[in-house]
């Protein structure tokens, strides 16, 4: 069974599932997984979002199938797939990341979709409001209350004497319009700037990294996108070179390097979007359930990283739920 969820995961395109598999799902309902990234970059919001469905009462391939759509880092092919899961119809759609969650939202006002952001679902314009959505759409959103500002003091503790953070953002994101506003006034209750850069290809962000290096930021805020996350490598490994400090959003970038990480567990949050689709499956309106946010954050640093760069605060490692290395 693991085996075949595992090749189902892998394909992370459109094409037909052979006929066999097809008969196999006949007498069961259909679940769509919409991600712009790929499997690989996203295995543990996807044991998540399955846990979820186990909660719920939902094995894959025993009760319950799930159709996964991937778009491998090209967020062009996001409608085409939504579309494909609306004309399957799916019972539900669970989208990952503010770029399917549109993507979710142009192709049906009727298919429930459960969404799962790091940004604002009303500023992104898919919910009305988060206590009662209202319509085909519900989730989890990621951003909690002042998480900006949280990620901002933690920096300057680490550096004492930045005066100046870079903060980078996804153009193509339409609900940063709050975050930037949160870090501005963060920014000034301090005395520090705010050099905001924009990147949303590998280009783009290697010139960010560079522009906020001519600035002379001292330390880079990353906010919570998955275009980010899944240039996870990528971004580490520019911090690392250009030796600017960088708090991300999510642990899974101190884990292979980064310097320290303060978000929401995302693993848990896709546990609560599996959990609601199970719940719309067995007949619930996606607009009687509230948006979701978390109600704890994690800091985690990655005591290697931050010591090759200078001392690290005794203070700051006592807040720290994880340090690795």
């Amino acid at each position: 069974m693991i085996k075949r969820r595992q090749f189902i995961a892998g394909l992370g395109s459109a094409a037909a599932w052979p006929v066999v598999a097809r008969a196999q799902q006949q007498s069961m309902p259909v679940v769509g997984y919409l991600y712009v990234g790929s499997p690989e970059t996203s295995a543990n919001q996807l044991t998540g979002f399955r846990k979820g469905l186990g909660e719920a009462g939902f094995v894959d391939g025993r009760n319950i199938a799930i159709e996964y759509r991937f778009a491998h880092n090209q967020p062009a092919r996001l409608p085409e797939f939504a579309a494909d899961l609306v004309r399957r119809r799916v019972a539900v759609i669970v989208a990952i990341g503010v770029a399917p969650a549109i993507a979710a939202k142009a192709a049906t006002t009727a298919t429930p979709v459960v969404i799962g952001i790091g940004g604002d679902p009303i500023e992104a314009g898919l919910v009305a409001t988060l206590n009662r959505p209202g319509g085909n759409i519900t989730g989890v959103s990621f951003m909690g209350e002042e998480l900006g500002s949280k990620q901002l003091a933690l920096l300057r503790e680490l550096v004492p004497r930045a005066a100046r953070f870079g903060v980078l953002l996804n153009p193509t994101t339409r609900s940063d319009t709050r975050r930037i506003a949160e870090l501005q006034g963060a920014a000034a209750a301090i005395d520090a700037q705010i050099e905001v850069r924009t990147a949303s290809t590998i280009d783009e962000l290697d010139a960010a990294f560079a522009s906020l290096v001519d600035k002379r930021a001292d330390a880079l805020v990353v906010s919570p996108d998955s275009f980010f996350t899944n240039r996870r490598v990528q971004f580490t490994t520019l911090a690392a070179y250009h030796r600017l400090p960088a708090i991300y959003p999510r642990r899974e970038f101190p884990e292979i390097g980064g310097m320290m990480s303060y978000g929401a567990n995302i693993a848990d949050q896709l546990r609560q979007a599996g959990l609601y689709a199970g719940r719309i499956v067995k007949g619930e309106k996606p607009a009687d359930l509230p948006i979701m946010q978390p109600t704890k954050f994690e800091f985690v640093i990655n005591l290697h990283t931050v010591k090759s760069s200078g001392t690290i605060p005794e203070t700051l490692l006592a807040t720290a739920d994880e340090v690795i290395g």
